[in-house]
């Protein structure tokens, strides 16, 4: 699980400085291991400049995933609805990223108060998602941490996906992963019981996201990865989106239900199948 990328002030900000050939304006989010600023370009373009916090010497692995987060990010670049790719290297031996920068939230935010946007948007917000996810999918990659907190939402419902720092290469076949990325509240069944898997881990962590869209409840709490796993293989107290929100339509019901199948085999093969059907149950 990385930290939260988000647009919104969440630390102190320690004021404007220069970077590089970038002005730091104001940080907008502190996390874990990285930050994010808002900066100017050297064109005087607006940004995102995400750094790395820790750039210890023997801070390996989070100085080896912020990298590839960053190539795989910059093979995506031009495809709709993924974040904006600019430049990523090392300034004065900060490890760095500079992207396109969105006046949004984070979707997490947005459920967390409810906002507008949801009533007015959510058909647009729910199909972007999954098409900035089948373009992740169709250039080989698998993002393996898809949920509302990597989904930057504008108020015009402008969608991006952002954080490929855990994403993998796309098997023919599934596959056991050594590392098991991801957040456990999002991740299939077979990867919590370190099954081989594959992008229909993808398919099921963006029903579990669709499902918290439209109910603001998540499909299978848990206080742990065990708990999780849990009510994922029994349901006997699961209830589907539409009894928890009988305003969902019921098209839309039976697709985020087929996203959230236990085995990967009853799931969508494919996120064009799963656009296609919330087209069709969303009239858009």
């Amino acid at each position: 699980m990385t930290d939260a990328q988000t647009w919104e002030a969440e630390s102190e900000d320690p004021g404007p400085q220069d970077f590089g050939p970038y002005r730091l304006e104001e940080m907008v989010n502190r996390g874990g291991f990285s930050e994010i600023w808002l900066a100017r370009h050297p064109d005087h373009r607006t940004v995102a400049i995400r750094r790395l916090i820790n750039t210890s010497l023997f801070n390996f692995s989070e100085r080896s995933r912020f990298f590839h987060g960053c190539d795989v990010l910059q093979k995506l670049q031009g495809r709709d609805f993924i974040i904006g790719y600019i430049d990523h290297g090392r300034i004065e031996g900060t490890p760095f990223l500079a992207m396109e920068y969105l006046e949004a939230s984070n979707l997490k935010l947005i459920l967390a108060r409810c906002d507008d946007l949801l009533q007015e948007y959510l058909g647009n917000i729910l199909i972007d998602s999954a098409r900035a996810l089948e373009h992740v999918h169709d250039a080989g990659y698998m993002h393996l941490d898809f949920k509302p907190e990597n989904l930057l939402v504008s108020r015009n419902a402008n969608v991006r996906l952002i954080d490929f720092d855990l994403a993998l290469p796309r098997p023919e076949e599934p596959r056991k992963s050594a590392k098991n990325p991801g957040t456990p509240a999002y991740m299939s069944p077979e990867q919590l019981q370190r099954l081989p898997f594959d992008h229909r881990a993808d398919i099921f962590a963006f029903g579990v996201t669709a499902f918290e869209t439209v109910t603001l409840e998540k499909p299978f709490p848990g206080d742990s990865p065990a708990e999780i796993l849990r009510r994922q293989l029994d349901r006997s107290d699961f209830r589907t989106p539409s009894e928890i929100n009988p305003a969902i339509p019921p098209a839309l019901d039976k697709t985020i239900l087929r996203c959230l199948e236990i085995d990967p085999g009853d799931r969508y093969p494919f996120l064009s199948v799963v656009v296609r059907d919330l087209e069709l149950a969303l009239y858009v």
